[in-house]
């Protein structure tokens, strides 16, 4: 066997699909605030979670596999997962498919808490405990092949870290965190106590692409950047104002993952930071992103060669958005990258295995 058939294969990009299931962890006195599923007769494809009498979060179409075969030929890419799999309903399922893909491990994120869930902090304390307890099963059934990044109530700052305390003890490899959290951003103070826990941990912050300021989302959502001013540009914004920020110094042993935002811009934000340092006569280290360990996720359709001459060999890695059908979907990413003729077999064997064991401490 070669030194390449040994390495683990790791999909730093994975998710999961929310179901009435996922809420089954509620404890009596928080039922309550189980979120309620509802779609229109019409177009039953279509569903929604409602809490607190309003539409939350995010929920994918339904879609049976004809439907995303059909999907991905429109798009040019492999969209086909088993419903019951994306939603895990089916771990062993999950994990065939994971054999077929090349896939070794996968790291899952959620996909409810790309906005705010609920202002109520008690409401979202009990949900996020429910998602993390679900997903410890998940990792049990799946012998470890199945971590997760956890979902945290950062409105309750102590309450958040007794969950990442529980959520390392079953599975969990990192804190699921977005760009604006209610009216602050990653680099407020009153996020450091969450940091010093989560570096005591060995557990990474995965910044993926959301949002939790609603009325940031709201001056979006109808308006021609829909999703992408949303979500994946408040991302790019988080690691640049990291970057100009004294956290990764504060915490330099943090490990830092920008899940799904591509990495198109990391040379952008690598030169307007450095610009900006030497303007104000402060250094600026050339291998930023390997010196603040931070992490980003590359598409197949990104400019690779372009972007670690910026990124550096240590900084990238690669997800599937497994279980998702927007634009960073693509569930053979693993085989395409191990096709790419513009980078090394030392590079992909970074991307898809060294630096997602460091990234999440694997």
């Amino acid at each position: 066997m070669t030194t390449q058939e040994k390495l683990p294969v790791i999909d730093a990009d994975a998710h999961v699909l929310e179901t009435e299931h996922t809420w089954a962890y509620l404890e009596p006195s928080e039922r309550k605030y189980r979120p309620q599923l509802f779609y229109s007769p019409d177009d039953p494809t279509r569903q929604y979670w409602v809490i607190d009498e309003k539409i939350r979060g995010f929920r994918f179409l339904t879609l049976n596999e004809r439907q995303l075969r059909e999907m991905s030929e429109r798009a040019g890419r492999d969209l086909v997962t088993p419903q019951a799999a994306r939603e895990l309903d089916d771990v062993e399922l999950r994990l065939k498919h994971m054999d077929s893909l090349g896939i070794d491990i996968q790291v899952v994120h959620n996909t409810l808490w790309i906005e705010q869930v609920s202002p109520r902090p008690e409401a979202e304390a009990a949900l996020c405990r429910s998602w993390n307890r679900w997903l410890a099963d998940v990792w049990k059934k799946s012998q470890g092949r199945l971590r997760y990044s956890c979902v945290v109530p950062t409105m309750m700052i102590d309450e958040a870290i007794a969950q990442i305390k529980t959520a390392k003890k079953n599975g969990a490899v990192a804190v699921c965190m977005r760009p604006l959290e209610g009216d602050r951003h990653l680099t407020d103070s009153y996020f450091y106590p969450l940091y010093e826990a989560a570096t005591n941990l060995d557990m990474a912050i995965a910044v993926h692409i959301a949002n939790g300021n609603p009325a940031n989302c709201d001056l979006y959502r109808l308006s021609p950047a829909g999703r992408m001013a949303m979500f994946r540009a408040p991302t790019v914004i988080s690691c640049f104002n990291l970057l100009m920020s004294e956290v990764p110094r504060l915490f330099p042993n943090l490990r830092w993952g920008f899940i799904e935002a591509s990495a198109q811009w990391v040379p952008w934000v690598y030169k307007e930071a450095a610009i900006r340092h030497s303007a104000g006569g402060k250094k600026f280290p050339e291998d930023v992103f390997r010196e603040y360990n931070i992490f980003v996720t590359c598409q197949n359709n990104d400019d690779l060669p372009y972007i670690l001459k910026y990124s550096g060999e240590h900084s990238l890695v690669i997800g599937t958005d497994y279980g998702h059908t927007d634009p960073s979907s693509e569930v053979n990413a693993i085989t395409a990258l191990k096709m790419h003729e513009g980078i090394s077999q030392e590079t992909k064997d970074r991307i898809l295995s060294h630096n997602p064991k460091a990234l999440y401490g694997l």
